[in-house]
């Protein structure tokens, strides 16, 4: 969540709070959930087979991006996969047509995203995409920082519901991991 500034990262993003999410484009989602679970022993993975936006936008125009996530957690980070299923303009399109399969963006849970944004712009890490989680569940932004594959940041405004549902996810990757090693 927004941590008080701290006057030596004034202005950069690490001001708004710790990493929470490693987030990987994947072009096949079985084979990826296979590697994190068997080779990483990262688990369980949940899936949402098809994500449903509002306003939803992409470099300010409207987009329709079809596509799918798996989550987990790796001790408290929580890992996304992600995998488009159409041509729409996106973040995940751009960064896959550029050979970025993998680690493509990482996630900062905001209490304000509009202040949150602000020290985006001030630091000059544009907005690429930005959406609506429906039923109050959060908004987000993901912003550029022109340092390549992986340093897209996105910056999440999560409302109770979805708070909730990644705490169930890290119990049950706690009990999860209990049972493999027990």
């Amino acid at each position: 969540m927004l941590n008080p500034p701290n006057p030596a990262l004034a202005g950069s993003l690490s001001s708004l709070g710790p990493v929470m999410q490693l987030s990987f484009l994947t072009r096949d989602m079985d084979k990826s959930i296979r590697y994190w679970t068997d080779v990483m022993g990262v688990g369980p993975f949940f899936r949402n087979e098809k994500i449903v936006l509002h306003d939803l936008r992409y470099r300010g125009e409207p987009t329709d991006v079809d596509f799918h996530t798996a989550m987990a957690y790796w001790g408290d980070l929580q890992i996304e996969l992600v995998e488009q299923r159409n041509d729409s303009p996106s973040i995940y399109r751009d960064s896959l047509e550029a050979g970025e399969e993998g680690l493509q963006h990482v996630c900062v849970l905001v209490d304000d995203l509009d202040e949150a944004r602000a020290i985006c712009e001030r630091a000059g890490a544009p907005v690429v995409q930005e959406g609506v989680i429906p039923g109050g569940a959060g908004r987000f932004v993901y912003v550029e920082t022109g340092g390549g594959p992986g340093t897209i940041v996105e910056l999440m405004e999560a409302g109770p519901a979805m708070l909730r549902a990644f705490e169930m996810m890290r119990a049950a990757a706690h009990d999860w991991q209990e049972g493999r090693s027990g």
